[in-house]
């Protein structure tokens, strides 16, 4: 497998998959920039799927969940700076009808087109503008209008975030390029925010999904910038064949580096953040309770407070740990915890120590380690530490 997007660096966006084109533009949703991004095969795909589970999913998501149930997905668009949710029947003829607009652009069933809205919630979509924007002549030319990059489709995607967010991998002869946008409500319970996968891979349907699920557990379900589950999360991963087939067993491990850079990218933009908080705790009795001990640490204000203001309190951390009242196999006596590799429980650090400490909390990247000792499982958790900005940024956000 071979990294073609450098991991939170700077460099060259990658290129589309053969057989993927996308589109951007103006459409009205926001004031200026473009807030409509489409990305098509063109030829048929196979493909897999998850949605938020939130009680207050929106259109966007009931429409996807309906044609994403045949895996034969073949285009995505996206509309930003609205969610539209909690919008009523409105919302929902109006995100079927978007759809069915794209879907003739393309010349391809509307059930195999999803669509992505992200943004404001409570306010119905400017149709209007939307219809004259997808009216507009030179997209009666279909896929052939299609000349946006990946970080064209990226930025269109964006609400608060402060970048774009892309990466990719190569396996065989094919390639995995991975778009997403997210940096707040994220406590993904199922995906996360909006992320989309494209490869030109061959891949059985039944082995995508597995990928995929796979790829989310150990990626977008393991980060949290503020404990909020959107009503609007998607991922999903279309493959079209165009490179022909590959190893499945590699092709799983080069999706899963995909979705976790796109978390480490999302997890770093995190509103207001400066710093990457990536919580590991390892020794416990199953996996699931080894997340669940990290997500408490990672999302505990007191604890992402500490790491902005480079304060090793690790007392934070025993309280975040001890907050897991259902563990009730969780003893004092077996749990250890290190920042950044030196252990300040149960054994306290010496003053000479401290100094060490706070350097290793004032880098960009804080690593947080637990160790319950009550068996082999372990899970790693990311988030970001928590600042005045996220505090502005959420308060004059319009909602």
């Amino acid at each position: 497998m071979q990294n073609s997007h450098a991991s939170l660096g700077v460099s060259a966006p990658p290129a589309w998959p053969r057989g993927f084109h996308a589109y951007t533009g103006h459409g009205g949703i926001r004031e200026s920039g473009d807030d409509i991004s489409v990305v098509a095969s063109d030829r048929p795909a196979v493909s897999a799927a998850m949605f938020t589970l939130s009680r207050f999913a929106g259109p966007a998501v009931v429409l996807s969940r309906r044609h994403a149930a045949g895996r034969r997905l073949r285009a995505v668009v996206t509309l930003a700076q609205n969610a539209n949710v909690a919008t009523g029947k409105e919302g929902e003829r109006n995100a079927a009808e978007v759809v069915a607009r794209v879907a003739g652009i393309l010349g391809v069933a509307e059930s195999e087109v999803l669509i992505g809205s992200t943004g404001v919630i409570g306010r119905p979509l400017p149709m209007d503008a939307i219809r004259t924007h997808l009216d507009q002549p030179h997209l009666a030319q279909g896929a052939a209008a299609f000349d946006a990059g990946t970080e064209r489709v990226a930025r269109a995607m964006i609400t608060t975030d402060t970048r774009p967010k892309t990466s990719a991998r190569s396996v065989g002869a094919a390639r995995i390029v991975g778009v997403a946008k997210g940096v707040g409500m994220l406590e993904p319970n199922m995906a996360t925010m909006l992320a989309y996968l494209f490869t030109d891979a061959i891949i059985p349907p039944g082995a995508l999904d597995a990928a995929l699920r796979g790829a989310v557990d150990r990626s977008f379900n393991c980060l949290s910038v503020d404990t909020d589950t959107s009503t609007s999360d998607t991922v999903a991963v279309l493959a079209n064949g165009a490179a022909g087939p590959v190893d499945q067993v590699e092709f799983a491990a080069a999706l899963a580096e995909v979705c976790l850079d796109l978390t480490l990218q999302m997890a770093m933009d995190g509103e207001g953040a400066t710093k990457l908080l990536r919580v590991t705790v390892d020794g416990a009795g199953d996996r699931a309770q080894a997340k669940r001990v990290a997500k408490s640490v990672v999302n505990s204000p007191l604890v992402k407070t500490a790491v902005h203001g480079a304060d090793p309190n690790w007392g934070r951390v025993l309280m975040a740990i001890g907050k897991n009242t259902d563990d009730t196999d969780i003893e004092p006596a077996k749990v250890s915890v290190r920042f950044g590799g030196i252990e300040v429980y149960p054994e306290e650090p010496e003053a000479d120590t401290l100094d060490r400490l706070t350097e290793l909390m004032r880098q960009s990247e804080v690593d947080i380690s637990v160790s319950l000792g009550l068996g082999e499982a372990a899970a790693t958790v990311y988030g970001c530490d928590l600042s005045a900005g996220y505090v502005r940024v959420n308060a004059d956000y319009t909602s």
